[in-house]
């Protein structure tokens, strides 16, 4: 049996999926990887940046995601940018795939981590943010930062 370590252990974020759309829905998935991929992984080495979930002939996949290779595999390693199937529920696969047929909807991942030693990669049906409301978002985040920054002070001059 592998050793692994209880909880989450978060190994890449998509950051800029929650700039870019309004996630509605949020799923867990599982992946199909190779022996080197979960190495790689373990390493820490991964990124979302330009991943995009579809669905096709009834299952679901995770394209252009970047897991590098292992740096001590040999002939065996993996492509990095390889196609990988996602593990879901047949009703989930089916309500994605017919939320997003309507348009306007798409599936995006948000993070991939370790849960109890096996890969998971959160997925988010998204709609796209328009110009105005990625700067209302940045105006919200930038001004609960200056009110907590304010608090802060304000705690610290009484004290």
């Amino acid at each position: 049996m592998a050793k692994h370590e209880p909880g989450e252990k978060l190994i890449a974020s998509n950051k800029r999926a929650r700039h870019d759309y309004h996630i509605l829905d949020t799923y867990e998935a599982g992946l199909v990887l190779t022996g080197s991929e979960v190495k790689s992984l373990r390493m820490g080495r991964a990124s979302l940046n330009e991943a995009f979930i579809f669905i096709e002939a009834g299952e679901a996949w995770l394209e252009h995601a970047y897991i590098p290779e292992y740096l001590n595999g040999s002939w065996t390693n993996h492509a990095p940018r390889r196609k990988r199937k996602l593990l879901l529920h047949r009703q989930e696969i089916d309500k994605l795939f017919s939320k997003t047929r309507d348009g306007g909807i798409t599936i995006v991942p948000l993070k991939l981590y370790f849960l109890d030693g096996r890969v998971k990669v959160e997925i988010g049906l998204a709609k796209g943010k328009r110009e105005y409301d990625k700067r209302q978002t940045l105006r919200e985040k930038q001004d609960k930062i200056e009110a907590e920054r304010a608090m802060r002070n304000r705690n610290r001059l009484g004290e």
